[in-house]
């Protein structure tokens, strides 16, 4: 599509967030993307957008991106890039071999990029060390799914949770994670009042709103839960011996393994009331159409593997699998985890859902990839997964690395050894869009690459739904598709036949090709698109989003899997797996007391370098917290919005208390976003192991161990300064990163520095001197309190100002933020600048609804005033009414305030 057709038209693509796959509708008008909104007619979410996907539009732009190639530090262009990049692959190949040589790629790439990578280095370069950081997250999901039913085929869709009398969240935040299907899910609900739902988590979750039952499960005790459902099942006369006699086997070894405790027992060792867990036991073996849906909280484990058996067990043992309604349905964390696996992403793969160990597979590859003058030459044997990929680096065994798409300086366990590792690595190669992320400065060639609006080609969701992601803009400057910078590589290496490749639809009928590739007899695969052979460029282009399989059978795809009872394993019987409960590795001790729980929040996504470009994005949470339970607080001596330090034998991690009742005690919560690009210390990875589950290989993210103490400060600031006319992104960090904490938020025009420090300051004026080219045009100190309030205008423009003083204090920071984007400074607002705001202005408070940027205080008013429905507040405040993320967070204000009401009024009586 030319860009003259793409003007004043509107485009459907696919959002480039989470593994719910939105189709998003984007506005083009003369060559700029204008608005998105959500595709009315994709399946996945029929109109519905997260706040996320609803602000991709405001996450576009060229600042901060890479757009030029880099070799040792100096720009080049493409040709030289590519040509060093090829000249030093073939040189390590050839003195270290083979196995010297791997790759890290993501699940943000699209399945056309992961193709070619895989046949690069696998098929071509011949090492097996090619793995993604989908192993963080759906590992041991696919582990589990392979051993039980045969094949990592998610045996659900998103009706099936629509459909059910019964869903089951596990280890899910669904309402923060995958807003849209937690929306689809609680629409369902309201039509269907028989409908339960029971959210089983250690903390209390905004999924709860809508729970009919809340398990509070003592971190890492999920297999110990399901395992005794399985028992209570056998016990109670509830199993479907009719479905296990015909498509089942090795129950009996589960049942043994699961039936060591009893009820008491197993609710003892979940700390949870023994009561409720009979009332969910009841519920899941009396409904025969129950969703079971589970995420992180289950797959990052030592045992992982194991707990999502023990799920598929309970499903299996009920025969809930396989109906409208019912299964096991694990939910994907990235856009493409589903679309990298099923092209060979992950180390123990080769492509097209073909193993190592698969009868043939590796004769089929050779044979389907070979050319008339290049037979690629696949390695016997499976390569290293992530955690292993960089204990190899570190080692030096690994001598070049090519990352794609990911920061595993950031995002791994143990992040201080990965960073060694990488500065050890002679070649390091990162293909990247963002030009401030942590990996660059351990990179010796960078390749500047598209991003989302700009890449072309296809991504598989949850419930294996291939949608377009459409090109939509330009690349900036020098930048190139992923799939076309891999291709460049290899024909400079010789592989020229193989990579020929002149738009991603040619690339993607080859992998359709491959699906189907004796894919008959004894080999059947169920991964099966060759029904999508033969699109021609067109037919991909008009792609619309379809299920696999795909097949001559199956023309429009396959909704639900197993609905004959017929599995993917040699005998077509699913396999129990026995199942022994393992406690996380990461042990408590006397020296680090704290259970360490990692995960998202509700408006960010992986490291921020695409959500931190929206700045309303960053209001919700604004920077890096530690959330742990009233007692804990109270024995550390911390306080609400204190800043405090989490220590771990690998690392420590600063940010702001946050105190909640939804955490459990002896507990403590961190999210995983913030970077070096954002903070000083606030790196979740660098405070767990680096230890994973035996089988999967994933990393027990959920369960670290740590010390809490109060962070020593003498003072704390909120300076906000002007966006520099140039990125100043290859430059030094500016003076008070020195600051014993500081955070960067984005603002619109500005950015925001939440700073603090242990050493004191006598003289304000003369430090910020110091920091800031500008002098201070206004201040007014207080310094008996130890407080000011400056601010530095140039040719009437503002430039920074700042506040000494903790975080409370600030004004609503809406009206400042407008001053930064002022042509000029009138009079009126040169007053009010060290206040703030306008005269008799309300602060809104921290921000709630990020679709309408509503603030807290502005809620509770209106809560107070009479609005005690989301109904009357959304009318009078538009809260909730969009992307609807913020609802279960205005029914908690809306309980807090009836609750103070009944307090307040329990108290007059008294007194009366």
């Amino acid at each position: 599509m030319s860009q003259a057709t793409r003007s004043a038209c509107k485009v459907n693509t696919t959002c480039p967030y989470c593994g719910v796959g939105c189709g998003v509708t984007a506005t083009m008008a003369d060559g700029v993307l204008s608005a998105v909104e959500g595709d009315r007619d994709h399946p996945a979410n029929f109109g519905r957008l997260c706040v996320k996907g609803s602000a991709l539009h405001e996450t576009l732009g060229h600042h901060d991106r890479l757009t030029t190639p880099w070799v040792d530090g100096q720009a080049v262009d493409w040709n030289v890039a590519l040509t060093t990049l090829a000249e030093r692959l073939q040189a390590t190949r050839a003195a270290y071999g083979a196995e010297s040589v791997a790759a890290y790629l993501s699940g943000q790439l699209l399945t056309e990029d992961y193709y070619v990578a895989n046949k690069l280095f696998k098929g071509f370069l011949g090492t097996p060390h090619l793995d993604t950081n989908s192993r963080l997250c759906m590992a041991s999901a696919v582990a589990a799914y392979k051993r039980s039913l045969g094949a990592d085929a998610v045996p659900c869709n998103y009706e099936d949770l629509e459909e059910a009398e019964l869903v089951v969240l596990v280890g899910s935040n669904l309402a923060w994670n995958h807003p849209v299907l937690y929306q689809r899910l609680k629409v369902a609900k309201t039509r269907n009042p028989l409908m339960r739902v029971v959210v089983i988590d250690p903390r209390v979750t905004d999924s709860c709103e809508i729970a009919d039952l809340y398990l509070g499960i003592a971190p890492g005790s999920d297999a110990v839960l399901f395992n005794g459902l399985l028992a209570w099942m056998a016990e109670n006369n509830k199993l479907d011996q009719l479905y296990l006699d015909r498509h089942t086997e090795s129950f009996d070894e589960a049942l043994l393994a699961a039936s060591h405790h009893d009820i008491n027992d197993v609710a003892a060792m979940c700390d949870i009331d023994p009561e409720r867990l009979e009332t969910f036991y009841y519920w899941f073996a009396s409904q025969l159409h129950v969703v079971t849906l589970y995420s992180q909280g289950v797959n990052q484990s030592t045992s992982g593997t194991d707990k999502c058996n023990a799920i598929i067990n309970c499903h299996l043992a009920g025969g809930k699998i396989g109906l409208p309604g019912a299964g096991p349905f694990s939910i994907t964390g990235q856009p493409n985890a589903m679309g990298g696996r099923e092209v060979g992403g992950l180390a123990n793969q080769l492509a097209a859902h073909m193993d190592y160990h698969t009868s043939g597979a590796l004769d089929r590859v050779t044979h389907f990839w070979a050319t008339e003058t290049l037979t690629p030459e696949l390695p016997q044997a499976p390569g290293y997964k992530a955690i292993e990929l960089f204990d190899a680096v570190e080692r030096g065994e690994i001598k070049a690395l090519w990352i794609m798409a990911t920061n595993p300086a950031v995002s791994l366990p143990d992040a201080v050894r990965v960073r060694r590792a990488l500065e050890k690595c002679p070649l390091v190669i990162v293909s990247e869009c963002a030009s401030h992320t942590d990996l660059l400065a351990y990179a010796d060639i960078i390749l500047p690459a598209t991003g989302w609006s700009e890449k072309d080609g296809t991504v598989t969701n949850s419930e294996r739904r291939i949608s377009r992601q459409r090109g939509l803009l330009p690349a900036p400057g020098q930048a190139r598709h992923d799939w076309w910078i891999i291709c460049e590589t290899a024909k400079r290496l010789g592989f020229h036949e193989a990579f020929d490749y002149t738009h991603p639809h040619e690339i993607f009928d080859e992998h359709a090709r491959l699906s189907g590739f004796e894919n008959d007899g004894e080999s059947k695969r169920l991964f099966d698109i060759s029904g999508l052979v033969g699109l021609g460029r067109e037919g991909y282009d008009a792609l619309a989003p379809i299920q696999w399989p795909v097949t001559c059978s199956a023309p429009h795809g396959t909704a639900r899997l197993f609905e004959d009872g017929e599995f993917a394993t040699h005998n077509g019987r699913a396999k129990f797996i026995a199942v022994t409960p393992r406690l996380p590795e990461q042990r408590l001790s006397d020296a680090y007391p704290l259970r360490l729980n990692t995960g998202r929040i509700r408006d960010q996504w992986h490291t921020m370098t695409r959500t931190a470009r929206a700045p309303r994005l960053m209001n919700h949470r604004y920077e890096p917290f530690i959330e742990l339970h009233p007692n804990d607080a109270a024995n550390y001596g911390i306080g609400d919005q204190q800043l405090a330090v989490l220590s771990a034998p690998s690392g420590a991690y600063r940010g702001r208390v946050r105190i909640s009742n939804a955490q459990r005690r002896g507990e403590v919560f961190i999210p995983m976003h913030w970077s070096d690009a954002f903070s000083k210390s606030a790196r979740s990875g660098a405070m767990l192991k680096a230890i994973t589950d035996p089988i999967s290989g994933q990393p027990e993210a959920k369960h670290g161990a740590v010390a809490l103490a109060p962070l020593k400060t003498a003072w704390e600031a909120t300076l906000l300064i002007a966006q520099p006319l140039e990125d100043n992104s290859q430059q030094e960090a500016p003076p008070w990163c020195k600051s014993d904490y500081w955070a960067r938020v984005p603002m619109q025009g500005c950015q925001r520095w939440q700073l603090a420090d242990a050493k004191p300051v006598h003289n304000w004026l003369a430090l910020l001197a110091k920091w800031l080219p500008d002098e201070a045009s206004l201040w007014c100190e207080d310094s008996g309190n130890g407080r000011l309030r400056a601010a530095a205008i140039v040719q009437g423009k503002l430039r920074w100002w700042l506040m000494v003083g903790p975080p409370r204090e600030l004004p609503g920071l809406a009206w400042l933020e407008a001053r930064f984007n002022e042509t000029t400074i009138s009079d009126k607002h040169r007053r009010r600048l060290l206040a703030g705001g306008e005269y008799g202005a309300a602060d809104t408070g921290p921000v709630v609804c990020s679709c309408h940027q509503v603030g807290q205080a502005a809620i509770v008013n209106a809560i107070r005033a009479g609005d005690t429905s989301v109904e009357a507040l959304g009318a009078r405040l538009a809260c909730g009414t969009q992307c609807g993320s913020c609802l279960p967070e205005l029914k908690s204000l809306i309980e807090e305030e009836r609750s103070h009401a009944r307090a307040k009024q329990a108290s007059y009586t008294e007194v009366a």
